[in-house]
């Protein structure tokens, strides 16, 4: 049996939809498994071998529609569930499934603080658009698979950091979803451990500005910080995440593939709430939140900065009792 699933982005929601790769090709006989996404996220699934086949979102829809139209698909899972995925499963006219993604139940609780969310994880939402093929939550949790290549071997680090350190995913993608570098800053002297600074490489000056100020104003010689931020791909630092004591993530990719790997995770929550069904999956971890804002959440993704002004859900979150 040929299956097409579909899910464009991002990093953390392709890594939270492995459980539905995993259980459709392990319990449907004979299943092909096909994965459709953005072309900056074929590399996550490059590696997955519960994965048959990767197609890949190009400049033009229409072409992509041919591609798999000539595939042939038996079924369509559909755990993106938006306009272009919607139009891809009406031109390939075969049965189909999408999750669900509770829009009206966040647009209640964006605008009127109306809480009719289930308390469900988004796992288990993904799990059910596959359940008419027979599929059950296996309760193995994520998957991440790093390439050989691309595994980082921690003698390579600082001297300091080859004998155990946190990993703190300091990016995110949208600004309200970050610490203030001050706050990151005030957490990593909570921490009081070796720290390795994780993100992208639009994170490098903000790593830098955390790791000279600690460097200047902290003499404690537990505590050290190195910015690894741009230096490695995303199999690296996930590479370093795997092989951390614990990780420190905002809301975003990295700490999804920290669940994959069953690290102990501290979540920090800013804008959004872990109420939408994206908190660490089946791993031990702890929120970091301010609860009882009348303004949060105020989106179900993220802004560029605070519609207040006063930033309060980042700003007032308490850094003290950090045992996960």
């Amino acid at each position: 049996m040929k299956i097409l699933i579909l899910r464009f982005s991002s990093i953390g929601d392709i890594v939270l939809t492995t459980p539905v790769v995993r259980c459709i090709k392990e319990q449907v006989p004979e299943a092909e498994v096909h994965y459709c996404t953005k072309k900056a996220f074929q590399g996550i699934l490059a590696n997955n071998p519960y994965v048959d086949k990767v197609h890949v979102l190009g400049e033009k829809l229409g072409d992509l529609v041919q591609e798999l139209k000539a595939e042939n698909f038996d079924y369509v899972v559909d755990l993106h569930n938006n306009l272009r995925t919607r139009v891809i499963k009406a031109r390939l006219g075969k049965p189909s499934r999408s999750f669900n993604k509770l829009n009206y139940e966040k647009w209640l609780m964006v605008n009127f603080k109306i809480n009719r969310l289930p308390d469900v994880h988004i796992v288990q939402r993904y799990l059910e658009a596959a359940a008419p093929l027979g599929v059950k939550d296996d309760g193995k949790g994520l998957d991440y698979f790093i390439p050989a290549q691309d595994e980082v071997d921690v003698q390579t680090l600082p001297e300091g950091f080859q004998d155990g350190y946190i990993a703190f995913a300091i990016g995110a993608q949208h600004y309200t979803k970050r610490l203030p570098v001050d706050r990151i800053i005030e957490l990593c002297e909570q921490l009081q451990k070796p720290i390795i600074l994780l993100g992208g490489k639009e994170d490098f000056d903000t790593g830098d500005t955390v790791a000279e100020i600690l460097r200047a104003t902290n003499f404690d010689e537990a505590l050290k910080v190195y910015n690894a931020c741009g230096k490695y791909n995303l199999n690296g630092s996930a590479s370093l995440v795997r092989q951390a004591t614990q990780v420190v993530s905002h809301d975003t990719g990295l700490m999804h593939i920290a669940a994959a790997f069953q690290k102990d995770v501290i979540s920090i929550w800013g804008n959004t709430i872990p109420e939408f069904g994206m908190y660490p999956y089946r791993t031990k971890y702890k929120v970091l939140e301010v609860q009882g804002l009348s303004c949060r959440p105020c989106s179900k993704i993220g802004y560029k900065k605070c519609p207040k002004g006063h930033f309060k859900c980042m700003r007032d979150i308490s850094f003290e009792n950090l045992e996960v």
